[in-house]
């Protein structure tokens, strides 16, 4: 039997399931995995296993599981659903690859397989690529075990690896004073991995939203963008919280929303911890950002004396800055976010609980706090839209913007253009729109950041409506 060659995207390999995940091409995967794991010598310490709570999951995370084994990998298996960052810590804790199986926030017929390194973050661009050589076009499905085979003969063993992840968090996270302060919090974990481990580390503080089984996370992706946490806003005001906390499909991203239930972006977050860590707790750091995040970033690092890098958009390019310096706060637009003190990687719990613990520690609401960092360095506010197309018309927008044939968008004129991943186009007020293909979708993104929420809005729509302009494809 043979197959497609398998790429993998921004954070991981994502496809269908029953399309292009299939059993046959998870083996093909793993094993390619397992073959790099030998011939690279990247560890002694074989794999560790987790999964979040999508259709079958488990059941998949088995099967790598016996994947590994038969190559004679030993596998420390997670005892239940676990968040990635919980892998992640674990592949630094016992210097061992992470494996994950998890689509993250993508739909629910989506499933994935993501590699953590043993440095406690996302494999880097070149390690991915070591990994995609090796995948072949056959898989011998009969060379595999069963589970419990391997079981037996030593293995595959059970770790609880949720537990011990939430130890972690407990000795980072000023959890007593949260406590102390009586700061309420409304979780939305989106039907996903983080379902009731905020609540397990701060009990009667913690009202939940979407913590049930639902592999189908109620025909929503389960990525914790404004527009797919709907409910949370009232959530945030009948439970009385000061806080609200989303996360995606495997709990590494966060959204947030403060005590009036309005909605807080990753941007805003990225920035109060800036600040936090900065100039409340005297840390001294690098700033990393993502191409599409906030413009704030870098006056917060020229006003503070920070130094600051933008990178590709992925986590995969932040965690190799993380390790070649000394980062203080990282982060992408899409909720993504690290912090020095933590683990290279993206953990969507430890954030939200970070932003609590700010709050309980300057006994200061949360739209406050938003409201400071408006005074200082003037209102940002941003928009996105994930345009659905066709590939030609996709492909057209991208080549009418890299041939910088977009000069005009809502009445501003664009006077500057960057292209590390993308296209931003800078106008003269200052503000700026991205166009970009995604990496693990059939959409193109289009992100803007502007002074009103109304006129970065106008940004996006201007530039969404000329998709379908056959001025673009001149």
């Amino acid at each position: 039997m043979t197959s497609k060659p398998i790429k993998f995207g921004t954070d991981g390999w994502r496809a269908i399931i029953g399309n292009e995940f299939t059993q046959f091409n998870l083996g093909r995967v793993a094993e390619a995995t397992a073959d790099w794991i030998t011939e690279s010598k990247i560890t002694q310490n074989g794999v560790i296993i987790g999964y979040d709570a999508r259709f079958r999951s488990r059941d998949f995370a088995m099967y790598c599981a016996q994947v590994f084994a038969s190559k004679r990998i030993k596998v420390k298996f997670a005892d239940t659903i676990s968040p990635t960052p919980a892998v992640s810590w674990a592949a630094g804790e016992f210097m061992a690859i992470g494996i994950v199986i998890t689509a993250s926030h993508n739909p629910p017929e989506y499933n994935g397989f993501k590699i953590k390194a043993p440095f406690g973050g996302p494999a880097t661009p070149a390690q991915i690529r070591e990994v995609e050589d090796r995948i072949q076009d056959t898989f011998d499905e009969n060379s595999v075990k069963s589970f419990e085979e391997y079981s037996k003969a030593g293995l595959i063993k059970s770790v609880s690896l949720t537990d011990l992840y939430l130890e972690e968090i407990s000795k980072k996270i000023d959890l007593k004073l949260i406590a102390e302060k009586g700061i309420r919090i409304a979780h939305d974990p989106m039907f996903g991995s983080g379902k009731s481990l905020i609540a397990h580390l701060l009990p009667g503080q913690v009202e939940e939203l979407h913590n049930e089984d639902n592999p189908g996370f109620k025909d929503v992706a389960p990525e914790p963008i404004e527009r797919n946490l709907t409910e949370m806003p009232s959530f945030v005001k009948l439970t009385s919280s000061d806080l609200g906390i989303a996360n995606d499909g495997d709990a590494d991203r966060v959204g947030m929303f403060d005590e009036n239930g309005d909605y807080v972006d990753s941007h805003q977050i990225l920035c109060l911890l800036t600040k936090y860590l900065g100039i409340t707790r005297g840390m001294k750091g690098e700033i990393i950002k993502t191409f599409s995040t906030t413009d704030m970033l870098r006056k917060q690092a020229e006003k503070y004396g920070l130094p600051i890098t933008t990178t590709p958009i992925g986590f995969k390019y932040i965690a190799e800055k993380i390790l070649d310096g000394d980062m203080l706060v990282s982060g992408e637009e899409s909720g993504g976010i690290a912090i020095k003190g933590h683990i290279p990687e993206r953990d969507g719990i430890f954030i939200g609980l970070m932003i609590a613990e700010m709050t309980a520690r300057l006994n200061k609401p949360l739209s406050a706090l938003i409201k400071e960092l408006f005074e200082e360095f003037g209102p940002h506010y941003h928009y996105r839209n994930d345009l659905h197309t066709s590939q030609e018309k996709k492909d057209a927008m991208v080549s009418f913007c890299e041939n910088d044939k977009l000069t005009k968008i809502a009445s501003g004129n664009v006077v500057q253009r960057e292209k590390t991943d993308g296209i931003k186009h800078w106008l003269e007020d200052g503000s700026w729109l991205l166009v970009r293909p995604s990496g693990t979708e059939p959409v193109l993104r289009v992100y803007s950041e502007a002074s009103t929420p109304e006129k970065a809005k106008a940004l996006v729509e201007d530039v969404c409506a000329m998709i379908d302009s056959p001025v673009i494809f001149n």
